[in-house]
């Protein structure tokens, strides 16, 4: 995600990625921020599409290079989907979800 999509967009951007998301399962997800302090609304869609991630079974992962976020992400995670997965470089994500996506 490069630019916050706002609230006017919120619902297209999570719309967007659930279509990706369906159409790629069951690779896992990778959402890389490059945002260096994200708004709510960011937030908000990467907690919903975790949300959907885990009701389809699918690992996401976020990547963002901002330790803060790391920390707001790993707090506001819902802990009773599939654990949200953080890095903090966006190889090691795509690494790593390549590597989950091998193993199921």
């Amino acid at each position: 995600m490069h630019d916050d999509p706002g609230t006017d967009s919120r619902a297209a951007t999570l719309a967007h990625i659930s279509d990706l998301v369906h159409g790629h399962k069951p690779a896992s997800v990778v959402i890389v921020l490059d945002q260096p302090s994200p708004t709510q609304t960011t937030l908000s869609v990467i907690f919903r599409a975790h949300h959907l991630c885990s009701r389809l079974d699918l690992v996401m992962s976020v990547a963002t290079h901002s330790a803060p976020v790391r920390r707001l992400l790993a707090t506001g995670a819902d802990t009773k989907d599939i654990r949200l997965v953080i890095h903090a470089r966006a190889d090691t994500a795509i690494a790593t979800a390549t590597a989950v996506t091998a193993a199921a």
